[in-house]
């Protein structure tokens, strides 16, 4: 994968911290299904091999619904919802832009928003977790 510059992030409070791998030009989504909505979550996907926790994995709690496909994690501790496997990408790992250090001054390509709501009838955004 050309180009891929390591970012790091954590939850809130910093017991959970991760990093992961992507191109300065990767493009984000905003997402309207029911929970992004809610939680202001910003996608940047990923395939598995380019995200690693790097403290706090004990710290972690799960959350699935309806289809029961999509992990969510949230910081027992503090709440945030940093990443979390996506149910369109269930390979892989959708990390919220606004969990990266740095963040809004990230290089990332914003995209216009993705119809979660709907998002079966959406084109495939299934790609993005494939190196």
């Amino acid at each position: 994968m050309p180009d891929l510059k390591t970012f790091h992030g954590s939850c809130h409070c910093g017991a959970v911290e991760f990093e992961v791998q992507a191109r300065v030009d990767e493009e984000i989504r905003e997402c309207t299904c029911s929970m992004c909505e809610r939680t202001g979550f910003i996608h940047l996907i990923v395939s598995n091999s380019r995200f690693k926790i790097t403290k706090g994995e004990e710290n972690l709690t799960h959350y699935k619904f309806n289809t029961g496909v999509a992990d969510h994690t949230f910081c027992k501790i503090c709440g945030v919802k940093a990443f979390y496997v996506p149910r369109s990408n269930p390979d892989g790992m959708s990390v919220n832009v606004r969990c990266i250090d740095g963040y809004p001054d990230l290089p990332f390509k914003t995209v216009a928003p993705f119809n979660g709501k709907n998002w079966e009838q959406e084109k495939s955004i299934r790609h993005l977790s494939q190196d």
